[in-house]
């Protein structure tokens, strides 16, 4: 099996260019999934008509960031497939300058007093499209840079390709921080929602056009796709057989995590402002110190789970999740706005204890299929279980009857401790499995 594009011939270490690949395009990745949370949310009335209630607003805010993550499984399919027929490299480059277009393009766009409600339809459906082109990246570029590092240090090269993502947040954070010092967003006429807001998104596309060009002139394929036998149909093999339960087994993991993820990353930064009153910088500081930590904590849990094993990683982490980071939540939701260190702590508790487990997701989910489906098996396990966890807003919205507003994203974290938990539990031991032969070998003294 091999490419259909040219691979580049100068490349010194393809191991370190597959792996450098990796680590920029989950950091691109995590950039535009998490822009509009952190950075779009102050100027989000430029797109909303005047007298649109906090209901409907937070609905909103809601479907912009959920229909990247409903099109992300519609990506992963359709790349996934593509990068285990032809290769990984030419469609991590078709993926990439897909989602820079989508995303600089949101940049450009015109406002509510211009396009009236259209402006929020546009908004959304370009979030659809750059949903399925960063559904593809990462299905394409995460299993090139894995088949390309070796066992023992494959949960290494996991933590450093997802440690990106809190770092994409903090740089976010630090980004939006500087620009409402610079540009307080005081009205729908003032220069940040103007076009303050739009100068992350043009830095979001731009990062597309590198990947494109790094992948171009110096990436090649791993030889575990080249030795490859193809497969008729990669997605009807993942679905038939021994690889379906693999997929439930990764999908109930998987489910369990984004729920963690949507209340750590979507929900949190409204609760501190919404319950806790802290104003937008305060709250912009406090996701960047979070995030920072939560580098740390990426990287602590992927080397963690390459010393005891993914399986006892995820089943332990799960129940770690449920316990503690909804205990750092409840107590949240106590505090007021001249509490920020304690807020800091606790924010920055819930995260790490949610979100961290993604240390070693990329190593865990390639090591579950084999090579001549193992970017659809990673795409679709790793994506499809979105589509169930994207629509938080309104589970919140319904628990909310029975425990409260502000109690109701603990639910959430619980149940979605327990799904991890389960997930793990569930599944093999991979950390020593061979990404040529998908067998499990003995590890190297």
């Amino acid at each position: 099996m091999s490419a259909t594009t040219d691979s580049p011939t100068h490349t010194k270490d393809p191991r370190r260019a597959a792996l450098c690949g990796g680590i920029l395009g989950y950091y691109a990745d995590q950039f535009d999934v998490f822009v509009p949370i952190i950075t779009l949310a102050p100027a989000m009335i430029y797109f909303e008509p005047a007298d649109t209630s906090k209901t409907t607003a937070a609905l909103i805010a809601a479907a912009v960031f959920a229909a990247t993550l409903i099109a992300r499984p519609l990506g992963s399919a359709v790349f996934g497939y593509y990068a285990d027929k032809v290769g990984r490299r030419v469609t991590t480059m078709v993926a990439v300058a897909g989602f820079g277009v989508s995303t600089f393009a949101i940049g450009l766009l015109p406002g509510h007093q211009h396009l009236g409600m259209g402006a929020i339809v546009v908004l959304i459906g370009l979030r659809f499209i750059g949903g399925i082109f960063l559904g593809g990246e990462y299905a394409t570029a995460v299993p090139l840079a894995m088949e390309w590092s070796p066992a023992r240090k494959r949960g290494l090269a996991s933590g450093l390709i997802t440690c990106t993502s809190p770092l994409a947040t903090a740089s976010i954070a630090a980004l939006s921080l500087f620009l409402l010092s610079v540009m307080p967003p005081d009205g729908v006429h003032s220069a940040y929602v103007q076009w303050g807001w739009r100068i992350p998104f043009f830095i979001g596309g731009l990062l597309g056009g590198i990947l494109f060009f790094y992948y171009r002139n110096n990436v090649e394929e791993a030889p575990a796709f080249e030795a490859s036998e193809a497969t008729r149909s990669p997605l009807r093999e993942l679905l038939d057989g021994r690889h379906r339960r693999d997929l439930a087994q990764v999908f109930v993991l998987m489910t369990g995590a984004w729920l963690l993820t949507n209340v750590a990353a979507a929900v949190l930064p409204s609760m501190l402002k919404s319950e806790v009153g802290l104003p937008d910088r305060t709250v912009s500081v406090i996701l960047l110190i979070s995030s920072l930590v939560c580098v740390g904590t990426f990287l602590g849990c992927a080397l963690l789970s390459q010393r005891i094993g993914r399986r006892r990683f995820y089943t332990t982490f799960g129940v770690v999740a449920a316990v503690a980071a909804s205990t750092c939540y409840v107590l949240l939701t106590h505090l007021g706005p001249d509490d920020v260190i304690l807020a800091t702590l606790l924010a920055t508790g819930v995260q790490a204890t949610t979100i961290s487990m993604y240390g070693p997701i990329t190593a865990y989910l390639t090591e579950r299929f084999p090579s001549v489906i193992r970017a659809t098996g990673y795409g679709v396990g790793y994506s499809l279980a979105l589509v169930i966890p994207a629509f938080y807003a309104f589970y919140i919205s319904g628990i909310a009857t029975f425990t409260g507003t502000a109690l109701a994203p603990v639910v959430l974290l619980v149940a979605g401790g327990v799904l991890v938990a389960a997930g793990g539990a569930s599944g093999p031991e991979t950390k020593d499995v061979d990404m040529a032969t998908g067998l499990t070998v003995e590890p190297r003294p």
